[in-house]
């Protein structure tokens, strides 16, 4: 082989997986993902059972995931500012202890409410605060050239854990035993603490001016409004999680109410949806990686939009299922489309803050959006909420021009495979 002809083509998962740091971060992300998704899997159900109420697995899924709304802005700051190795292991290390500390308290079948939500709170911070510093480090794992595979690869990960953590939590050992399925999700906090310590990579920020944290954060800001194509990523996604994705931590309830099922109707469902979920990123970064991001987060959106509204409408296992499989496939196509077009956009002096501003919008308005929607749900019904999610989502579908200013016409990217 000519020595001078590269492996691996730029960009593409074989690429992204050539590089050592990579392979190991992300095979420890993928052990803690696998955990992280067995207990807010567990979460779910085990707030739909102590209350049989939407708007207290809101709550609680707000309490998790919420943080990542009003913090991931100032993590960003924190991941220009610090070295991010060091915030990363923080991170995990805080979420090991109180996922242990909730592993205790759920011993009684019976919890006081009121702590169970601030311990799950305090874990949403910790993840709120390294969300940021993860999504900047992937250009030091892979180099700028390959972080399209990278991202793919991230995206696939993080679904595949959707499938795999609800069928170990709910099928292996049963989500009536919360507490020994958080102390195993404490436990796989330990594979990302080891991968980051262990494998070396440049984890120090750019050079900046010394300005404050405020500062620093209001200059994140100018960045994203400056750039069109940023804008309306962050606009687009910040719309798509708060109306679009209400349904997802509401899949309990479905399951119980629309199809009269119980814990193992819930567990197929939801995993189908992370099964269609994880397809869904790694065709992204295969067989469509020659369809135009922009041209695919629209595709994407019409397609949400149909198996959403076709979802809603379901009444037993196995149509909802495929419906379910359908809406994780397009759900993941919009969001890894829409995180590589903003990677590649992003100047380096300034990833951390737009990474924490993506954060906010894709992580922190889905559960902003179950939160409110769960008082709704209790009124108006599942099947009202998420049809109206579908509507969104074909409105954002229109307004979703993800092209640069000079691009006339969605481009094809190069013609070799992206897996090699």
């Amino acid at each position: 082989m000519n020595a001078d002809v590269p492996r691996h083509t730029p960009g593409s998962i074989g690429a992204a997986l050539s590089h050592r740091p990579f392979r190991w971060v992300f095979a420890g992300g993928f052990a803690s993902n696998i955990g992280t998704w067995m207990q807010n899997f567990t979460l779910a159900a085990f707030a739909d059972a102590l209350t049989g109420k939407s708007w207290f697995i809101g709550l609680v899924i707000f309490a998790q995931l919420g943080p990542t709304l009003f913090l991931s802005p100032f993590g960003g700051v924190l991941a220009d500012t610090f070295d991010r190795k060091k915030l990363m292991i923080g991170a995990a290390t805080v979420q090991t202890v109180f996922s242990l500390a909730l592993a205790v308290l759920v011993l009684d079948g019976h919890p006081n409410k009121y702590a169970l939500v601030g311990l799950v709170a305090v874990i949403g911070v910790a993840g709120a605060a390294n969300a940021p510093a993860a999504n900047a480090v992937l250009p030091a794992l892979v180099g700028r050239r390959d972080i399209a595979g990278a991202i793919s690869l991230n995206s696939a990960q993080m679904n595949l854990s959707r499938v795999v953590g609800p069928l170990i939590a709910g099928l292996a050992i049963g989500i009536d035993h919360p507490s020994l399925i958080f102390t195993i999700n404490a436990a796989t906090y330990l594979f990302v603490i080891a991968a980051v310590a262990i494998v070396p990579f440049d984890s120090k920020p750019a050079a900046h001016s010394g300005d404050g944290p405020l500062e620093r954060f209001r200059q994140g800001l100018a960045a994203a409004r400056a750039d069109q194509v940023i804008r309306r990523v962050l606009i687009t996604v910040s719309v798509f999680s708060f109306c679009s994705l209400i349904f997802i931590y509401q899949l309990a309830p479905f399951a119980r109410k629309n199809l009269g099922g119980d814990s193992h109707t819930f567990t197929v469902v939801f995993s189908a949806f992370g099964l269609g979920a994880a397809i869904g990123a790694i065709a992204v970064g295969t067989f469509l990686v020659k369809v135009h991001r922009a041209r695919l987060t629209r595709i994407g959106l019409l397609g949400f939009a149909v198996s959403l509204a076709a979802l809603s409408l379901q009444h037993t296992q196995r149509p909802a299922a495929i419906a379910a499989f359908l809406t994780g496939i397009f759900y993941f196509t919009v969001i890894t489309s829409l995180s590589t077009i903003l990677q590649e956009e992003v100047d380096d002096a300034v990833r951390g803050r737009v990474m924490g501003l993506w954060m906010m919008g894709w992580a922190g308005l889905v559960p902003l959006g179950s939160l409110i929607g769960g008082p709704i749900i209790d009124l108006v019904g599942l099947t009202t909420v998420f049809m109206f999610g579908a509507i969104v989502a074909v409105v954002l579908a229109w307004y979703a021009d993800l092209r640069a200013p000079w691009e006339d016409e969605p481009l094809l990217v190069p013609e070799e495979s992206f897996l090699e």
